[in-house]
């Protein structure tokens, strides 16, 4: 049965991990400034942004999901986080109990490398000034190689003896041992494609197998970039640094605490704010613009008054967003991931009396069929046929796309 998407967020202890969490999601992880504050791995749910159906048929107004929320056509939908303990140089030997990091990332369809862009801790986490963040994506891109690896070549010689022996494939060997890592058959059939390679395996010199590793991370481990601590002073010269150097990686501009106090402050009713949003509503920005409860909100002190004028100057102005929200959508973006509505009834979109409408919203890899949609949400029921928005009746075997074959009705039984 198909698996939903977990991305898992990494980085070195103190880079803001956990901070990034709480930010995407309700949970409370522990936030220090030292190395190992969080041990166990922690799943948490997020949600990521999406344009709902429900506007593209102008029904937002009867849109109430299952799970997650919708407003005015943008909808939050739920989405696996793995929160992994930091990283430091030589996990892959075990430093840091950084095998047991590492093996938690097995499952992981995507990596969110929070990044301290500051430059105040080092390699380890650790206070410090001047650091260069850019070393800091080498050295944990280079611990993921050699971990997976190490797990190869501690028995290559029996895999290429058995391969022999087999007959098998470059794709099956291959499979065979990388199926630990949640990969499967067309995972490792694009990895050879990326290297156009055509020797027999048994052939392959270290340096081969190396190349084969690193060209399988960037399919099964695909990387964003989330550039955290923005509003530091020395922020703008490592975000030049890390853009130059790497043009072609996805990354998002990034400020995890800001998100934080800035959810809070709207808990707290000092301000009105949409997570993700450009803009706040302060009691005397409502008051200025003609409103003389200014919107029921409270007024701040001076003291705060001040951080919340920094924090807009900082942040929100000169960046457009603190950013989290964004990370979710280019994780998705970079997974492929389309958002699919199964409902009961093709032509109310609702349930039976039709009253509330797009229920439920599933998330799709890049390539799923029919088949794996109705896999996915009623596991082995027999499919008698299935229709898509206006009526129309698809195969099992047609693909879902965003706009088309994404608005699903199963009608189980026998054809």
């Amino acid at each position: 049965m198909p698996r939903d998407p977990l991305i898992a967020l990494v980085g070195k202890p103190s880079s803001g991990k956990s901070s990034t969490l709480n930010s995407l999601t309700d949970a409370s992880s522990k936030v220090g400034n030292y190395p190992f504050t969080t041990i166990d791995p922690q799943r948490a749910i997020g949600y990521l942004q999406i344009d709902c159906a429900c506007a593209r048929y102008e029904v937002s107004d009867r849109c109430k999901p299952n799970y997650g929320w919708c407003t005015n056509g943008k909808r939050s939908v739920p989405i696996e986080l793995l929160d992994v303990a930091g990283l430091v140089p030589g996990a892959h030997q075990g430093r840091g109990l950084g095998n047991k990091f590492l093996d938690d990332l097995r499952h992981a369809d995507c990596l969110v490398h929070v990044v301290d862009v500051s430059g105040t801790t080092d390699a380890e986490g650790k206070n410090t000034r001047g650091y260069d963040p850019s070393y800091d994506i080498v050295w944990l891109r280079d611990e993921i190689m050699r971990w997976i690896l190490g797990n190869l070549m501690e028995k290559w010689e029996s895999i290429k003896r058995r391969h022999i022996a087999t007959k098998s494939t470059a794709v099956s060997t291959l499979q065979n041992q990388f199926s630990g890592y949640s990969s499967n058959a067309a995972t490792v059939q694009r990895t050879l494609d990326r290297l156009s390679l055509k020797t027999p395996l048994e052939t392959w010199d270290n340096l081969t197998v190396e190349a084969v590793v690193n060209a399988f991370i960037d399919e099964k481990f695909p990387t964003v970039f989330a550039l955290n601590k923005i509003d530091h002073s020395d922020a703008d010269k490592n975000i030049a640094k890390i853009a130059k150097k790497y043009p072609n990686n996805p990354m998002v501009l990034t400020s995890a605490i800001s998100e934080i106090f800035l959810r809070r402050l709207a808990k707290q009713n000092y301000i009105r704010y949409t997570p993700g949003a450009e803009y706040i509503d302060t009691r005397q920005d409502l008051i200025d613009d003609g409103d003389p409860e200014g919107g029921g909100l409270k007024e701040m002190d001076e003291k705060l008054a001040n951080r919340v004028e920094n924090l807009k100057d900082l942040v929100l102005y000169r960046h457009g967003s603190t950013g989290v929200v964004d990370v979710l959508k280019r994780a998705a973006g970079v997974l492929g991931l389309i958002p699919v509505w199964p409902v009961r009834n093709i032509h109310t979109f609702g349930n039976s009396d039709g009253n509330e409408v797009f229920k439920d919203c599933v998330l799709m890899n890049r390539g799923s069929t029919v088949a794996d949609v109705a896999k996915k949400i009623m596991g082995d029921a027999p499919i008698a046929y299935a229709e898509t928005a206006g009526g129309i009746k698809v195969s099992e075997e047609d693909l879902i796309e965003s706009g088309k074959n994404d608005i699903l009705s199963f009608k189980v039984g026998r054809a």
